[in-house]
């Protein structure tokens, strides 16, 4: 996921997104301990868009603080 398409959401979807992304990469981690994940490279993309999203929310929370 882009990085501009993750700063234009509002903190519920983030929120979302999040729990989306963790889902997905709980079925990822199954996928490759039972041998079905054809490309490994999506567990290493999934963990990068769950940081992106996390590093955003909190973006959110400190600019919100400093107001």
């Amino acid at each position: 996921m882009e990085l501009n398409k993750i700063r234009e959401m509002s903190e519920v979807e983030l929120n979302a997104e999040l729990l989306k992304m963790k889902k997905d990469l709980m079925n990822l981690r199954f996928q490759h301990v039972t041998g079905q994940l054809e490309n490994p490279l999506k567990l290493k993309e999934a963990k990068r868009d769950i940081a992106r999203v996390m590093t955003v929310i909190r973006e959110k929370q400190l600019a919100q603080e400093d107001k």
